[in-house]
C-alpha cells in the first residue's frame, strides 16, 4: 500500500486542512463492501470515514432510497458511531437496489454536507427466489477422473435490454461465457464451503454482454472440491460424484417486460471437449485438437437440495498480480526452468511456440535440486502438472482453469526442436481471495523487511477461498490450528473481516454434536478434538471483534463457542483435561515426535481455561451478564486447577516436562497468579538461554514467545530471538533463501539440503504469527480490546539497538493510523504517529515519560533514549 507523509510539529496537531465543507467518504456496507451487487445481508450495517481535519463525530444521519423513492431516514442520531451503524427501515428483499448517503456533525456541532451516494444490490436471499433447476451431463463421469463438463443454452433477445443479472452457483467450480465473452473475473467460483449445509451464490451484471437476436450461454464445470480429489487420501466422495450447475439469468427490458433464462431441461451438456482433466491437485490437461462435441440433453431437477443458497459473503478468488520470469536455465536437455523469483500460488500463463500434435508439459516446484532440476518430492502425491497438446503449429497463449499450484519455478518441456525460450514466454498469475491490502510495515533492517514480505506472501498463497495450511502438496486444507495463531497478523495485512466470518460459518456448520471442532474446515477429515486447533472457534471470533468492533461475529458464533467449552467441561476432572489425542506443540524443534514435548493434558487444560475466559469476555460484550459471570468463574476455576497441578511455589513446572511452550501458555493465558508470573518468566528465560538463545517452540508456543518475554521485562531477549540468524529462527530460513514462511525452520538448508519430504511445505503461514508483535511492538500500533475496531488504540513502540527506524501503517475502520520512529544524528529518536478522525490513541512513550491520550491528528516528538 502507499505510505502517507506524516506532518511535522510538536506533540500536538500538525497543520492540517479545514474539512468544514467536506462530507463523509469511503462509504461501505457490511464488512467493507463498496457498491456490491449480489449482497448477502438484508439487515445491512453502514460505515463511513470522516475527512481529514475532523476530530470527532457527534451525530450522524443516514438516508436510503429505493427506486427513487425515500425508504428510510434515520434522522439525526446523537452518536460518534461511524462504523457498522444498523439499518432501521422496512425489511429488504431479494434484488432490492438501495442508494444511501450519510451526513454528520463534527466536534463543534457543525453539519457537514451529504456524502456522495453509495449503492448496494441484494442477491437472491431465499430458496423461493430460484426458478432454476440443478443440471448436469446425462452421462456420469468416471469418479476416478476429473474431466470438465460443458453446458450450453441459446436464447433470443428481441427488445432493448435495460438491465440483466445473472445469479449462479455450482456443486463444483464454474466459468461462464455469454456470446464468447467471459462473465466476471472470478476464479474457483463458487468457492469451498460445507457444501451439504451451504452453497454460495454469485451475481453478475451482464447487461452489456447481451445482444439483440441470438445469444449463447456456455458454462464450464469442474469437479473442484465438491466432486474431485481431496487431500492425501484422494477422497472423491466427500460431497458428491458429479458437478452440477444452477443458473438464473433475469432480463429486464426497456419496455418494462422481463424474461428469465434458467438452467433446466432446455440445456445441453457434454464431457467431450479440449480439457481432458482439471484437478486442483494434479493439474490440467488440454488437447486443443478436440472440439466440443457429443452434446446431449442434460439431467435436470431433483429439487434445490437441503443446503442454504446464500449470496457469497466475501470476495471471490481473482487474479491479483502477474510475476514475470527472472531467469531461464536448462538443467537437462529440452527442459527449460523459468524462475519467477518468488514462491507464489496460482498458475502459469504461457505464450509459446507449439508444434501440431505435440504436447508441451508444464511442471512446477517451490525449490530446485542441487543440479537445477525441480524438487517436487514435497508435493507428495500431488502431480501439479499441466499439459497442452497443439492443434496446429503456431504460437499459443494458454492458461488452465480449475487447478492451482504452489511454485516459484516452472519447467517447460516438449517445445519444438530448436526453440530458444524467452523470459516473456512464462508469467506467474497470482491467485487468491481478492482482499484489500490495508497494512504495511517496514524497517531499516533488510531481513526484517524480508520476513514481512514472507509473511504477506504466505498469507496470499494460503488465502484461496479458505485459510489453508499449504497450497502445493496433496493437502491444501483449512487447518484450524494454523488459522487461529495467524489470525491477528492476517487482520493487519489484509481486510479479512468478511473472509473470517464466512469461514466461521462453515465451522458452525461442521461442528460435531458433542461440541468438538474438526481439525480442518470444511470438515472433510474424520478427525476432531485437538486443543489449540479446535479453539479457533473461540479465538478467531474474538480476534476479529477486537480488530473490527463487529458484535455480530461474537453473536453469530456464541453458541458454537459455548458448545466447545462445554465439551472441555465434559472431559475435565477436577478442572484438568486428562490424556487426549492431540497435535500438541506441532513441529517443535529438536523433539523426537511431531507433537513436541509439552504434554497434551497441559495444553488441553491451558486452552480450556483460555477459551472459557474469552467466552466470558464475549458474553460481557454482548450484555449477557449471567453467562459472563458463569464462564468467568469457570475459567478462574480451571486456572486455579492448572496452577496447583503444574506449578510449584517457586513458579517452576511440575508434573510435566519443562518446556518453553508450557511456560508461555501459562503466562500468556494468565493461568497462574500474578505473583508467580515473574518467577515462571525466570524459568522461561533460563530455558531460552539453555537453548543457546534459541526458541524450542512449535505451532502453539511460537506465536507467544517474543510477546511474553517482552511483557515480562525481557525485551532484549525477545529481540535476540527475533534477530537470531541460526537454526531455529525466523532469519534462518531467510538465510536459506526463503521468500515465504516455511512449515519447518529447516525445511531446507544449504548445509543439509531438504527436510522431511512427508511434511515439508515452503509456503506455510503459521510461524508468520510473529508479524503481530512486529506491528504492535516494534513499530508500536496496537488495538485496544476495550474499544475495538481501533476506536481507541495504543502507540507503544519498542526501540531496539539493531534498528535505525521502523514504521507501520494501517487503514483502520476509521481511516489511516500509523506509528513510526527513527534515530536522529543527535542520538535522540523521533516518534511520529497518526490518529485518524473519530478515534483516540494512548501514547506509551518508550523513554519512560508519562503516557497520554490524544485525539485525531498527526503528531511527532523527540525521545531521549539515553
Amino acid at each position: 500500500m502507499t505510505w502517507i507523509r506524516i506532518g511535522t510539529g510538536a506533540l500536538m496537531l500538525a497543520a492540517s486542512g479545514c474539512a468544514s465543507n467536506m462530507g463523509a467518504e469511503r462509504l461501505t456496507v457490511g464488512e467493507g463492501f463498496a457498491d456490491p451487487i449480489g449482497y448477502h445481508d438484508p439487515a445491512p450495517v453502514f460505515s463511513w470515514k470522516l475527512p481529514a481535519g475532523v476530530k470527532k463525530q457527534t451525530a450522524y444521519r443516514i438516508e436510503t432510497v429505493k427506486a427513487g423513492v425515500p425508504l428510510w431516514d434515520s434522522g439525526w442520531v446523537e452518536s460518534d458511531q461511524s462504523t457498522l451503524a444498523a439499518y432501521g427501515g422496512a425489511p429488504l428483499t431479494s434484488r432490492d437496489r438501495i442508494e444511501w448517503r450519510v451526513q454528520f456533525r463534527d466536534e463543534a456541532g457543525r453539519e457537514h454536507p451529504w456524502s456522495e451516494p453509495s449503492h448496494f444490490e441484494l442477491g437472491l436471499l431465499a430458496q423461493e427466489d430460484w426458478q432454476a433447476k440443478w443440471i448436469r451431463p446425462a452421462i456420469n463421469s468416471d469418479p476416478q477422473q476429473e474431466p470438465v463438463a460443458w453446458l450450453r443454452r441459446s436464447f433470443t433477445v428481441n427488445e432493448p435490454v435495460a438491465a440483466a443479472r445473472l445469479y449462479v452457483t455450482a456443486r463444483g467450480l464454474f466459468e461462464l461465457n455469454i456470446n464468447d465473452s467471459r462473465v466476471g473475473r472470478d476464479r474457483f467460483a463458487n468457492g469451498w464451503t460445507s457444501y451439504h449445509k451451504r452453497l454460495d451464490t454469485l451475481a453478475y451484471d451482464v447487461t452489456g454482454q447481451l445482444q439483440t437476436g441470438e445469444n449463447t450461454l456456455l458454462a464450464m464445470l469442474g469437479k473442484g472440491w465438491y466432486a474431485g480429489r481431496l487431500g492425501w487420501e484422494k477422497r472423491i466422495d466427500a460431497y458428491g460424484n458429479n458437478p452440477e450447475l444452477l443458473l438464473q439469468l433475469e432480463i429486464a427490458y426497456a419496455d418494462g417486460s422481463s424474461d428469465v433464462i434458467c438452467t433446466d431441461e432446455n440445456w445441453e451438456a457434454t464431457w467431450e471437449g479440449p480439457i481432458l482433466a482439471s484437478s486442483i491437485y494434479d493439474g490440467e490437461t488440454c488437447d486443443a485438437r478436440k472440439a466440443i462435441t457429443g452434446w446431449t440433453p442434460v439431467v435436470a431437477g431433483g429439487g434445490l437440495g437441503a443446503a442454504r443458497l446464500t449470496p457469497k459473503p466475501f470476495a471471490p478468488v481473482r487474479e491479483t498480480e502477474t510475476l514475470p520470469a527472472q531467469e531461464i536455465t536448462e538443467p537437462e536437455p529440452g527442459r527449460f526452468v523459468f524462475d519467477l523469483g518468488q514462491n507464489m500460488v496460482g498458475w502459469a500463463r504461457v505464450r509459446i511456440p507449439v508444434k501440431q500434435d505435440e504436447t508441451v508439459t508444464l511442471r512446477f516446484a517451490e525449490m530446485l535440486n542441487q543440479d537445477g532440476t525441480l524438487y517436487t518430492e514435497n508435493y507428495r502425491s500431488a502431480q501439479s502438472t499441466d499439459r497442452y497438446t497443439a492443434a496446429e503449429t503456431s504460437v499459443i497463449e494458454w492458461e488452465p482453469h480449475f487447478t492451482f499450484h504452489g511454485f516459484r519455478y516452472v519447467e517447460l518441456s516438449g517445445l519444438p526442436s530448436g526453440a530458444k525460450p524467452q523470459k516473456d514466454w512464462v508469467n506467474g498469475i497470482v491467485l487468491h481471495t481478492d482482499l484489500s491490502r490495508i497494512g504495511a510495515f517496514e524497517s531499516s533492517h533488510a531481513k526484517l523487511n524480508q520476513l514481512q514480505s514472507n509473511i504477506v506472501w504466505g498469507q496470499r498463497g494460503n488465502f484461496l477461498d479458505i485459510p489453508t495450511d499449504c497450497p502445493q502438496r496433496d493437502e491444501r486444507l483449512g487447518w484450524t490450528g494454523d488459522a487461529q495463531v495467524f489470525c491477528p497478523t492476517s487482520m493487519f495485512n489484509y481486510d479479512c473481516h468478511a473472509f473470517w466470518k464466512s469461514w466461521l460459518e462453515s465451522m458452525r456448520d461442521d461442528q460435531l454434536p458433542d461440541g468438538r471442532i474438526p481439525h480442518v474446515i470444511p470438515g472433510v477429515l474424520d478427525w476432531a478434538g485437538s486443543p489449540g486447533w479446535m479453539d479457533a472457534a473461540v479465538i478467531i471470533p474474538w480476534e476479529v471483534y477486537v480488530r473490527t468492533g463487529d458484535l455480530e461475529v461474537l453473536a453469530d458464533n456464541f453458541e458454537m463457542m459455548e458448545k466447545l467449552v462445554a465439551w472441555y467441561r465434559s472431559q475435565s476432572k477436577d478442572g484438568l483435561i486428562p490424556e487426549i489425542a492431540a497435535f500438541g506443540d506441532w513441529l517443535q524443534p529438536y523433539s523426537e515426535k511431531n507433537e513436541g514435548d509439552t504434554p497434551a493434558p497441559l495444553i488441553g487444560t491451558a486452552f480450556y481455561a483460555h477459551s472459557a475466559g474469552l467466552l466470558a469476555n464475549a458474553a460481557r460484550v454482548l450484555n449477557r451478564e449471567d453467562e459472563a459471570k458463569r464462564y468467568a468463574a469457570e475459567a478462574d476455576s480451571v486456572k486455579q486447577a492448572f496452577a496447583r497441578h503444574y506449578f510449584d511455589a517457586g513458579g517452576r513446572l511440575q508434573n510435566a516436562p519443562e518446556t518453553q511452550t508450557a511456560y508461555l501458555l501459562a503466562i500468556a493465558f494468565d493461568l497462574i497468579p500474578s505473583e508467580m508470573k515473574q518467577k515462571a518468566a525466570g524459568h522461561l528465560t533460563r530455558l531460552v538461554h539453555d537453548a543457546d538463545g534459541h526458541l524450542r517452540t512449535g505451532f502453539l508456543g511460537t506465536p507467544y514467545i517474543v510477546g511474553v518475554l517482552d511483557q515480562m521485562g525481557s525485551s532484549e531477549l525477545a529481540f535476540d530471538l527475533l534477530f537470531k540468524e541460526t537454526y531455529p529462527s525466523w532469519f534462518y530460513s531467510i538465510n536459506q533463501g526463503a521468500t515465504t514462511m516455511w512449515e519447518r525452520w529447516n525445511s531446507y538448508s544449504h548445509e543439509d539440503g531438504f527436510g522431511n519430504v512427508e511434511m515439508n511445505s515452503f509456503n506455510h503461514y503459521a510461524y508468520g504469527a510473529i508479524g503481530q508483535w512486529m506491528y504492535e511492538r516494534i513499530a508500536g500500533l496496537a488495538p485496544d480490546p476495550e474499544y475495538p475496531g481501533y476506536k481507541h488504540f495504543f502507540v507503544r513502540p519498542k526501540i531496539d539497538k539493531r534498528l535505525d527506524w521502523a514504521r507501520v501503517q494501517l487503514d483502520t475502520p476509521y481511516g489511516i493510523a500509523s506509528s513510526g520512529w527513527r534515530r536522529k544524528k543527535n542520538g535522540k529518536v523521533m516518534l511520529e504517529f497518526i490518529v485518524p478522525p473519530n478515534t483516540t490513541a494512548t501514547v506509551e512513550y518508550p523513554d519512560g515519560r508519562k503516557a497520554e491520550t490524544v485525539a485525531a491528528g498527526s503528531y511527532h516528538c523527540e525521545l531521549n533514549m539515553e
